[in-house]
């Protein structure tokens, strides 16, 4: 298997965007650090390639915000709308402009970024969802692009410039304050889980669900595609049975509504016969009837943190691979009853 810039970041403790800087001879880079890059691209065996562009020093003129590919809910989940909201106004009290990608699938979102790379009007990017086995992910490595993900990095997270909560501990806590509300028959839904956001608060609600001696069955478990998706019917069969949950962790505000509706149709009343905590603590959440219970991740933040971490990174190559986790907080409104 051939030698890829992963694998020299990975063995000199350095990102991806720190080797291409120091086989095109950027003069921002320490002694040091060339030093350690240089080795391991010998060690390695490592083929430099000849038709890479100078990137550093980097003087920031555009920033990427590369959203999951979507028809249109990525337009529609305000998690992404604060977010961006976050970056840009970061962005705009330092002077740099902010451009919008995305597309119908990966292929094609990947498409615009390698068009907007090429252009060379594209200084960095910012992903707004981090995935497992992520096409474009693999395609700034390879090229050395600085990029900071907004989550928790699937690979080479040592080597990944990252801002995130913590999502596993937010999904048990969650599901904690649902068990000490009484309710014992806990059920999750929940996002596809090839994103690691998902994966996590999943895996946070079963291990509160372990540690409090429950079962975190299978069935109790509903994976939905958006509010009209996948998994709806699924979810209606769960309410309709005699031993249904009595409450739900839910990891996104709009698939809450989804939830809020099937109850509606089946003639369960929230929080009488079940009660709700979300994530994302969106618009959605104040609009719902009742008013839900949520997760605050601070989506807000989110961006405002990650615009920081690239311009900070593009400013001082030589800056070590910063991990930023934002807190969440608990939201209680009218969606969760004692039992």
């Amino acid at each position: 298997m051939a030698v890829t810039v992963k694998d020299v970041a990975k063995l000199a403790g350095v990102s991806t965007a720190t080797v291409s800087r120091v086989y095109n001879n950027a003069p921002s880079i320490s002694p040091e650090t060339r030093l350690k890059v240089q080795k391991a691209i010998e060690e390695l065996g490592y083929e430099v390639p000849s038709n890479q562009d100078t990137p550093a020093p980097i003087k920031i003129r555009n920033i990427g915000i590369i959203l999951p590919p979507s028809d249109k809910e990525a337009y529609e989940n305000s998690f992404y709308l604060k977010a961006i909201r976050g970056i840009s106004q970061t962005c705009n009290q330092r002077n740099v402009a902010t451009s919008n990608v995305t597309g119908k699938d990966y292929e094609e979102t990947l498409h615009s970024v390698q068009t907007l790379h090429r252009s060379g009007n594209m200084d960095g990017f910012i992903l707004l969802y981090s995935k497992k086995n992520d096409i474009i992910v693999d395609y700034l490595c390879e090229q050395g692009i600085l990029y900071v993900i907004v989550g928790k990095p699937n690979e080479m997270a040592s080597q990944t410039i990252c801002v995130d909560n913590d999502n596993l501990l937010a999904g048990r806590e969650a599901a904690d304050y649902l068990y000490n509300l009484g309710h014992r028959r806990i059920g999750y839904i929940g996002s596809k889980n090839e994103y690691v956001y998902a994966s996590d608060r999943r895996e946070g609600y079963q291990l509160s669900m372990l540690l409090h001696g429950l079962p975190a069955s299978a069935d109790f478990c509903v994976e939905m595609e958006g509010v009209n998706g996948s998994g709806i019917e699924k979810l209606k069969a769960l309410l309709q049975r005699e031993d249904h949950p009595t409450a739900f962790v839910v990891s996104d505000d709009m698939l809450a509504l989804a939830l809020e509706r099937a109850c509606n149709q089946l003639q369960l009343s929230i929080p009488d016969d079940i009660s709700i905590i979300a994530f994302n603590n969106s618009l959605y959440a104040q609009l719902a009837s009742p008013q839900l219970t949520a997760v605050d991740i601070n989506s807000f933040l989110l961006g405002q943190e990650a615009a920081n971490q690239i311009l900070n990174h593009a400013d001082n190559p030589n800056l070590t691979t910063t991990k930023i986790i934002v807190p969440h907080t608990i939201i209680e409104r009218d969606s969760c009853r004692k039992i």
